[in-house]
């Protein structure tokens, strides 16, 4: 088998497959509370609820990026999850430095306390999978 007929390296195995059960969770979690609370009340707390279906597309890019496999996919997967992680941080920041202006709390405010920091673990988490499992040919 030639490398370019190999198939990719999978990213679900051990581990692997419980970071994408979280991920899915957290699609689940974000994108149907972003939705319903866009559809609702957008004007309460655009920013909020704007941020909440910001994080469920990454969320759902990480998920399939795992779920693909390969070295491209884990390099795609390990930028959005740096983004991830820079925005929990940030936006719990935020929010714990000025919590006017968040009327609503978003999927990384406080660091993702209504969510258990699930939102500040998972992407460290992640990180350090995907850095473990990168091809050994680079």
């Amino acid at each position: 088998m030639t490398t370019a007929e190999q198939k990719p390296k999978r990213l679900i195995s051990g581990p692997g497959m419980l970071l994408v059960w979280f991920y899915g969770v957290m699609v689940v979690g974000a994108v149907s509370r972003s939705v319903f609370q866009i559809a609702t009340e957008f004007d309460r707390a655009p920013l909020a609820y704007s941020l909440s279906a910001v994080a469920g597309v990454a969320y759902g890019f990480i998920t399939y990026s795992l779920v693909r496999g390969g070295e491209r996919a884990r390099r795609a997967a390990q930028v959005c999850c740096a983004a991830e992680l820079a925005g929990v941080l940030i936006v719990g920041t935020w929010t714990l430095v000025d919590p006017s202006a968040f009327p609503d709390a978003t999927v990384w405010s406080d660091y993702g306390m209504g969510y258990v920091f699930i939102p500040v673990l998972l992407p460290l988490s992640a990180l350090y999978w995907l850095r473990k499992n990168r091809s050994v040919t680079q």
